[in-house]
């Protein structure tokens, strides 16, 4: 395997993925032999939100348990914007991965009968969380498939570059354009390819309170939508509502899995403010439960999470990357309780996919968090998303072994002017803190529309392709979630708190389409009607 960017130009004609996460290094495992270039921004192992993933994979791997009982869960979390048949056979498919990923070495948790050992997770009707070692199945995960790539002849990893932008001739893709990460003023270089993955993540880094590493900035969502590819279901965003506030970027998180292990939210006064929400109190779907931990929070109670009882001394043991977050910010979970707040923890929205993940732009497939596939609708279920990536890997794999894609004659030409500035930072944060404040947990009319002006402005006039690609998301985001004129799932109005049936559909949007809203948003005449969501 080599490393060496000489070797981009001209290119070898291989499938290029962009991201090495869970699912951009299972696809290319699954592509093996065929040649695959995976391009990394950061070194292997860092950067991903994989090895961040605490709770671990959900699989109805234990007896009793079912793929048809997964799926009904998954869709009732999914507050009627599941697709069922994705889930199904998300759910059927889940059993084969899992042998998959015990193939390439991870260690998954066992019980005393050698079985894999299986844990509980909110609004799930079963124990079926696969993890390992209690709260480290995403780093094992990813450690796992790092070693097998590295063992893999046929895969070509270039680390320390980031994908700009999505190299496209009429509505196919011919390339990328890429830059060395963190060096404003280098040259880009361009790598042709007609065989596209992009697996580069989410948008939580988006966020100024989130769980998501620094490069989960929605880049892969912004290169596509900028070549014109259809997004789905922006608006969507998942908060974990138990990130610990400990005044860290981000934020660490207290794995769902406590709560499945009988740890409770409770106030400043020691009362237990979920059992008055939700009949499922602390294992209620996240959404709802976000919006608890927000509601306390914001009337000066407090929130914290409480496993002084349910796990005492063996918290450590049970859960050492929490315990040891905790320990480091002067914390004894095993003592203490654990003061929490929502944080930006997940995308249910991305590039729009087939059920093989193929998206709108032909060459261009999407798996893992930057797609949407249809599978969370307006809410994910726990433990839904490492599942997802690698069914969508192996499908993306077994999809692009069955097509063919004619060879580059030539290099494409760069999309944007080799000249780039800094990333102003203060524009960043203030991006970050209004993405947090106008399009959050609790969401309302006038803010979003703010929202929108601003992510437009920063979009059309910045001069930095990064804030540009985080401008571009930011913009989706919020005006589909000024479209959606309802509260559901993760989306919640207070000046529209009920669902409307009229708007039980999924958005497809463009960026042009998000253009329009902006424009109509900031037209001194009464605004023309701009609506990016369609059935």
């Amino acid at each position: 395997m080599q490393n060496q960017i000489d070797d981009l130009i001209p290119t070898t004609g291989d499938v290029v993925i962009v991201g090495a996460g869970l699912a951009g290094l299972f696809c290319a495992l699954k592509l093996a032999p065929r040649p695959v270039t995976v391009i990394s921004a950061s070194p292997l192992g860092e950067g991903a939100s994989t090895a961040w993933a605490q709770g671990g994979i959900a699989a109805a791997v234990a007896e009793g348990d079912s793929a048809e009982a997964h799926a009904a869960d998954t869709v009732a979390v999914g507050a009627g914007l599941v697709d069922e048949t994705v889930a199904l056979g998300l759910a059927r498919e889940a059993g084969a991965r899992i042998r998959d990923l015990l193939h390439y070495g991870v260690p998954f948790d066992r019980d005393l009968e050698g079985k894999l050992a299986v844990s509980q997770e909110a609004a799930h009707s079963a124990r079926r969380i696969v993890h390992v070692q209690g709260d480290m199945a995403g780093k094992a995960i990813i450690t796992a498939l790092i070693e097998a790539v590295r063992a893999t002849p046929s895969i070509r990893v270039i680390e320390g570059y980031v994908a700009e932008a999505l190299l496209t001739d009429d509505d196919a893709v011919t390339g990328l354009q890429l830059r060395k990460a963190g060096d404003v003023a280098a040259r880009p270089l361009i790598i042709a390819s007609r065989t596209v993955v992009l697996a580069t993540g989410g948008i939580g880094h988006l966020y100024a309170v989130t769980t998501n590493p620094p490069e989960a900035s929605g880049l892969g969502l912004a290169i596509a939508a900028r070549a014109g590819a259809v997004i789905a279901d922006p608006e969507f965003v998942q908060f974990h509502p138990t990130a610990i506030m400990v005044s860290r970027d981000p934020a660490p998180l207290a794995t769902e899995a406590l709560r499945g292990e009988g740890a409770t939210l409770i106030n400043a006064s020691g009362e237990r403010f979920m059992l008055a929400r939700h009949r499922l109190a602390e294992l209620a779907p996240r959404d709802i439960v976000a919006r608890g931990v927000f509601a306390e929070i914001a009337a000066g109670r407090g929130a914290f999470l409480d496993a002084t009882t349910s796990l005492g001394n063996h918290f450590a043991e049970k859960f050492p990357t929490v315990y040891a977050s905790c320990l480091s910010a002067g914390i004894d979970p095993s003592k203490q309780p654990i003061p929490v707040a929502p944080a930006a923890h997940y995308h249910m929205g991305g590039i729009a996919v087939d059920v093989n993940g193929r998206t709108s732009l032909k060459g261009l497939w999407a798996g893992g968090e930057v797609s949407s596939t249809g599978a969370h609708g307006a809410n994910r279920l726990a433990s839904n998303s490492l599942l997802e990536a690698v069914v969508y890997a192996a499908r993306i794999a077994e999809d692009i072994d069955g097509s063919t894609a004619p060879a580059s004659s030539r290099l494409p030409e760069a999309s944007i002017p080799p000249r780039n500035c800094a990333m102003p930072p203060l524009i960043e944060a203030n991006l970050r803190a209004m993405m947090t404040s106008h399009v959050g947990v609790i969401r309302d009319g006038e803010q979003l529309a703010e929202a929108v002006r601003a992510f437009a402005a920063i979009e059309r006039d910045t001069g930095n392709i990064a804030l540009r690609n985080m401008a571009t998301t930011a913009l989706l985001v919020a005006t589909s979630a000024w479209a959606r004129r309802e509260s559901r799932g993760a989306q919640y109005r207070s000046d529209y708190p009920t669902e409307k049936p009229t708007l039980a559909h999924r958005t497809m949007t463009t960026l042009a389409a998000a253009r329009d809203v902006a424009a109509s948003l900031t037209e001194p005449a009464p605004a023309r009607s701009a609506q990016p969501i369609t059935a």
